[in-house]
């Protein structure tokens, strides 16, 4: 049976930059580098049998792209993406300071 560690180090040495930043496409004569925010996560183990697994999972959420359009570079955000992270983070932080403001209070 291969090393878990090993292996889940080969498998996550292909996982950050390149996972985040995509390859460079040119469309329309326009250079456009996909950007993603992405989370990875793995575990494994074993007993003194020799018994072991692990397993892994992660999630890639596209951001938007780096575009070059006459000479200049500049991030445009994937609207939709940003508020179907957005809404969910204002609802959890009004939450949170509703109960500071109450907690304040008393």
């Amino acid at each position: 049976m291969p090393n878990i560690a090993i292996e889940l180090g080969r498998i996550s040495s292909q996982l950050g930059v390149n996972a985040s930043y995509g390859e460079p496409q040119d469309v329309d004569g326009e250079k456009i580098i996909p950007v993603a925010a992405t989370w990875s996560g793995f575990g494994g183990g074993s007993d003194e049998a020799g018994n072991g697994g692990g397993g892994g999972g992660g999630f890639t959420a596209p951001v938007g792209a780096y575009v070059r359009r006459d000479g200049a570079l500049r991030f445009e955000p994937n609207l939709i993406a940003l508020l179907a992270v957005g809404i969910p983070f204002v609802w959890v932080a009004g939450g949170a300071l509703r109960k500071i403001i109450r907690a304040l209070k008393k």
